[in-house]
């Protein structure tokens, strides 16, 4: 199973000890970088690094042994950063996110259960939509905000432009095979909030250790908001 759930019964940031509430995940950048840590000791200069490039959302995955240990160091060690994990499949890592200093949520899917878990959470959440269908299932649960995945692979922006006539009402974060050259067409939609992304996390720059260069990619996609 994608992510870690042992620390599920940790206890979830109290209101006293948690940071400022998120009002809604699509405000806090034009691009949120998605992020797969093999090693939570790269989760604090990562994030420094996004953060001094423009762009302070981070969505870690919950793909690893290491993502729950790589939100918890970021929430603990960059303020400036707003923390949330992403691939959250079900409850028990809704609240391990939580426990950990999740900020935000997002789902690639959803289940009954998985949504019944997230608006429990107190913090925003975008759900995944890839259908007409899925997405008026939520209005009918009260939701607008949603993650569109996989973005390129289900319509691009062909499809959300087709959708934004009969609900003006829904905005998403389209995801999945957007890059740096196709960002700034989704981000001229009407519907679309922000985006996310992994192109400014490549693979040889991680490796390597070079925060530097992954810094002024994200200047480079901070840039695009503007």
């Amino acid at each position: 199973m994608d992510g870690v759930t042992s620390a599920a019964s940790s206890p979830v940031p109290t209101a006293a000890s948690a940071p400022a509430a998120v009002p809604s995940v699509l405000g806090l950048a034009p691009v949120i970088p998605v992020v797969v840590l093999h090693d939570a000791a790269d989760a604090v200069p990562l994030a420094r690094a996004l953060v001094a490039g423009g762009l302070p959302a981070i969505e870690v995955t919950l793909r690893t042994p290491a993502a729950l240990d790589a939100i918890r160091a970021i929430a603990d060690e960059v303020p400036d950063a707003v923390i949330g994990a992403g691939t959250v499949l079900n409850p028990e890592q809704v609240d391990a996110a939580r426990a950990a200093g999740s900020r935000f949520l997002v789902s690639p899917g959803w289940s009954p259960r998985l949504l019944g878990a997230m608006r429990d959470s107190g913090v925003p959440f975008l759900p995944g939509v890839s259908t007409a269908s899925e997405v008026v299932t939520l209005l009918d649960e009260g939701i607008t905000e949603m993650k569109f995945f996989p973005a390129e692979a289900a319509g691009g922006t062909a499809y959300l432009k087709s959708l934004a006539a009969p609900l003006p009402q829904v905005r998403f974060c389209p995801t999945g095979g957007i890059g740096l050259a196709s960002a700034p067409a989704y981000l001229a939609l009407p519907n679309v909030g922000c985006v996310g992304g992994t192109w400014m996390l490549p693979a040889d720059a991680l490796a390597a250790k070079d925060w530097g260069r992954v810094r002024e990619l994200a200047r480079e996609a901070a840039a695009l908001g503007r």
